[in-house]
């Protein structure tokens, strides 16, 4: 049983590494359209971040991985569900990092772009060299807090029947009439997110200077 858990633990750390690959760029990306100084752009990002938080992730994974069959005919056999749930995650999570970032960004004092500007740095240097470093300290623990609700996402890939560690955990219950999978499942869940937590813990600690 333990092994077979694990197995479906190493998919659902599949879905969480891929997941935070895709989604903490693209929502750094998502932040600064929606932060555009051209309304079009800033509306589009907005529209996007809109319809991504106010519609259930399990019905975002179903899309993903039904669209392009019935938008473009691709076969889904050809269309692998391990893919479609890591861009659906990525999606989901880019948007609620993106507003996020947009906070952290939002918080740095307008004066700190006045003397970067004054210095004669150009605004991405001084995005890159002044705003992006102090942004990313002030954000660590919401991103934290993201990336542990991911940890307990990954349980949705069952929508489309990826077999990650809770839909192996159900399936082995059922077939041999006990609860001990599920207890060893909310077990591998737990230590999962005790050790993101702890990285988190110290990412935020290696960030925590001036204080």
């Amino acid at each position: 049983m333990v092994l077979e858990l694990l197995s479906g633990l190493l998919v659902s750390a599949e879905i969480f590494a891929f997941t935070l690959l895709l989604a903490l760029p693209l929502g750094l990306l998502v932040a600064l359209g929606r932060m555009s100084a051209n309304p079009v752009v800033s509306q589009v990002f907005r529209l996007y971040i809109s319809v991504v938080r106010g519609t259930p992730l399990m019905l975002q994974i179903l899309f993903v991985y039904f669209a392009p069959y019935y938008l473009f005919g691709m076969s889904l056999a050809r269309y692998p569900r391990l893919l479609a749930t890591v861009l659906a995650f990525s999606m989901n999570y880019a948007a609620y990092f993106a507003e996020i970032y947009r906070g952290g960004i939002l918080a740095v004092e307008a004066g700190q772009w006045e003397a970067a500007k004054a210095l004669g740095l150009g605004r991405r240097l001084t995005f890159l060299r002044i705003v992006l470093p102090q942004m990313v300290k002030r954000v660590i623990p919401a991103v934290g807090n993201e990336v542990i609700t991911l940890v307990k996402d990954t349980s949705l890939a069952f929508t489309i029947a990826v077999t990650e560690m809770f839909t192996l955990a159900k399936q082995l219950s059922s077939a041999n009439t006990t609860m001990a999978p599920l207890v060893a499942a909310g077990v591998f869940y737990y230590v999962f997110n005790y050790l993101v937590a702890w990285a988190m813990e110290r990412i935020e600690r290696r960030f925590a200077y001036y204080r």
